[in-house]
């Protein structure tokens, strides 16, 4: 059976479908959430690219880059769209996929309909599409996929942007194949970029946006790629060094993608969110960090390497940190961007905190992700009193999202960080959902 043919045979089936308005209502906010990240991540990062820019040089062009005050080329655009909005790591993504759904997707998805006047209501159409592709490859291939080593982000997130934009610009169905298959080539992301105060993890998403786009070139050139790029010794068993992944269906469970991908409230690795939660309810009682002789985090396996260290080299190591998250969480009573600022990770005090936090895994709660993705937190105070709270579902997930006014205050926060001006990020917030629109509109372009 040629598996890849069957897949894609399967989200061209769901591309004939109509839309429901629940997701529709769900790839529009999460749209807005990846344009205030987006652009809260420029002004994060915004002395290395000025650093880029100056090395590199780009081209003046027509394409926006979120969160920039330049128009460049379209490879430009679309690289430095991925590379700013996973520079928070504050960006959508999925638990059972271990994947980051939005910044590949919407990084390619934005500058392209640009180029080709295409209306908003077909980029979010696109859009669910490759949520859906980059989820299924994603949750087929996970956990094997991630104790090899590798990133989804940067494998799954490229053939899931190249499908999206296949559909969007209406290419016939063997060129969205041959886009397909080159993505399938072109696929990779190195998990090790968490480690050791790496700052290359947003470069993953920043080169699947890219690497996309090169495969609708290919595609669109009329090269051809393998038959089944996922089945023999193809995408599936290099991912995972099996011969017997299953690929599941899309639609899993009934629902779809986007439908199973949480908003982060925190802006730190998803990962640390529940111990983080428990950490802030800690706060909220009254529990100081002048108390605290121990707090002990046990969860589930997968959470634990590479987030449980202590020794914070900086802003993106504390983001990645388990034992700095709840630190923050309890000293500060939340956990949002100016708590992993490169001035913050440097005070003493928190980094005093951030010793006294032990992680460790738990067999329990290994055992049932990714259906939740617990922390239990135990806190040991100086006069020897005990606290213990668990948390299945933190704030932001599926089964416990953000309220309107809190995504909306939220969404605010960040485009104030981003230093965008609050007209047109009000602006930008209602065009989302206005009908008839078109992409160069809602990004404020008028391209001849």
């Amino acid at each position: 059976m040629n598996r890849s043919r069957a897949f894609i045979d399967q989200i061209e089936a769901l591309s004939a479908k109509p839309v429901p308005e629940a997701v529709t209502a769900r790839i529009r906010r999460s749209l807005l959430d990846y344009l205030a990240v987006t652009c809260a991540g420029t002004a994060f990062q915004k002395e290395k690219l000025d650093r880029y820019l100056a090395f590199a040089r780009p081209e003046a062009g027509e394409f926006t880059a979120v969160g920039m005050d330049q128009r460049l080329v379209l490879k430009e655009a679309v690289f430095l769209n991925g590379l700013n909005a996973h520079a928070l790591d504050y960006d959508d993504g999925t638990n059972s996929g271990i994947i980051h759904l939005g910044s590949p997707v919407f990084s390619l998805l934005l500058p392209l309909a640009e180029r080709f006047d295409v209306s908003l209501e077909k980029l979010l159409w696109a859009a669910v599409l490759g949520y859906e592709t980059s989820y299924t490859l994603a949750v087929s291939i996970q956990p094997a996929h991630k104790l090899m080593g590798y990133h989804a982000t940067g494998t799954c997130g490229v053939i899931g942007a190249a499908v999206a934009a296949s559909f969007m610009l209406d290419f016939t169905p063997e060129e969205r194949f041959q886009a397909f298959a080159a993505a399938s080539v072109a696929a990779s992301g190195m998990l090790k970029v968490l480690d050791d105060g790496s700052e290359l993890k947003p470069y993953n998403a920043a080169k699947s946006a890219l690497l996309a786009l090169t495969a609708l070139d290919m595609a669109k050139a009329g090269f051809i790629g393998h038959e089944d790029p996922l089945g023999g010794r193809g995408f599936l068993k290099m991912m995972t060094g099996r011969d017997d992944m299953e690929l599941k269906d899309v639609l899993l469970n009934g629902t779809y993608a986007v439908q199973k991908s949480y908003t982060k409230p925190y802006a730190s690795c998803r990962y640390t969110h529940p111990a983080v939660e428990a950490a802030i309810g800690f706060h909220n009682e009254g529990i100081r960090p002048e108390d605290v002789e121990e707090i002990l985090v046990r969860t589930y396996s997968l959470a634990v390497p590479g987030h449980d260290h202590t020794d914070i080299a900086g802003s993106y190591s504390a983001k990645m940190s388990i034992p700095y998250s709840v630190a923050a969480g309890l000293t500060f009573g939340r956990a949002d961007l100016a708590e992993f600022s490169e001035e913050q990770v440097r005070q003493e005090d928190i980094l005093a905190l951030t010793r006294k936090v032990r992680v460790e895994a738990d067999d329990a709660i290994s055992a049932v992700f990714p259906a939740k993705q617990p922390a239990e937190v135990t806190l040991t105070l100086r006069d020897g009193a005990t606290r213990t709270v668990r948390l299945d579902f933190p704030k932001g997930e599926p089964e416990n999202p953000l309220t309107e006014p809190e995504f909306r205050s939220r969404y605010d926060a960040m485009m104030a960080y981003g230093k965008t001006d609050p007209e047109e990020a009000d602006r930008i917030y209602a065009g989302v959902y206005r009908a008839g629109i078109s992409v160069r509109e809602l990004l404020g372009g008028q391209l001849s």
